[in-house]
């Protein structure tokens, strides 16, 4: 029973302590068809964020609203990703195309 509950929990991307405290989780926003698939996100603070580009022919970036921190420009196939070590809502659009738009919100 316990070897079923580890590979759960490696297939969600949960960290776990001892115990059963999280630690951090790994989260994929997909690029596609001129979206971001999830458009909203609720993370826990700590967890790694990854945008993946499944477009076939486009470039993107991730261009957080406040503050104006952007990725570099993804390619076809590539990511980028972000970890989210402070709590809040941070809302980003792609550079290169404004109309997508997401928000990042990072819980407790």
């Amino acid at each position: 029973m316990r070897a079923l509950h580890a590979l759960a929990v490696a297939a969600t991307g949960l960290v776990l302590l001892h115990g059963g405290a999280a630690l951090a989780a790994d989260h994929e926003i997909a690029v596609a068809e001129y979206k971001f698939h999830p458009a909203e996100l609720r993370v826990a603070k700590g967890d790694k964020v990854t945008w993946i580009n499944r477009e076939k022919r486009t470039s993107h970036s991730v261009l957080f609203d406040a503050g104006g921190e952007e990725s570099a420009r993804f390619f076809p196939g590539e990511t980028w990703s972000r970890t989210f070590s402070e709590g809040g809502r941070f809302e980003y659009h792609c550079g290169p195309h404004p109309e997508m738009k997401g928000v990042v919100i990072v819980g407790d």
